[in-house]
């Protein structure tokens, strides 16, 4: 997972081919620490999608931009675009993280 420190890096990202998934998370948060141990399975069951973390204390301008109130979030863009998000007041377990990012991917193949 590639840290995101601010607007530049974050609109370089958006400019590369594919699916990125953009995760907000802060330091202070027990549910990012909870999600962070099975982060690395996650991405390399879907090595085929770009993952960016971004504190969304250090990155405020693009949480508010994008109404990033609840950590952890994650956002899906291609093209530049917003396709999906994952935000809940809930706990996410990996196995709910793997469901969006599968629902993501098969959602942008219909499009195709």
């Amino acid at each position: 997972m590639t840290d995101i420190k601010n607007k530049d890096e974050f609109l370089k990202a958006l400019n590369n081919t594919g699916i990125q998934v953009m995760m907000f998370t802060a330091f202070w948060c027990p549910d990012c620490m909870y999600i962070k141990p099975f982060l690395p399975e996650i991405e390399e069951e879907f090595s085929n999608l770009q993952f960016y973390s971004l504190n969304r204390d250090h990155c405020m301008d693009i949480a508010l931009e994008y109404e990033v109130m609840g950590i952890p979030s994650f956002i899906c863009f291609k093209d530049g675009k917003e396709i999906s998000r994952f935000v809940s007041t809930l706990r996410k377990t990996k196995e709910e993280i793997e469901t969006f990012l599968t629902q993501t991917i098969e959602s942008e193949d219909k499009r195709c």
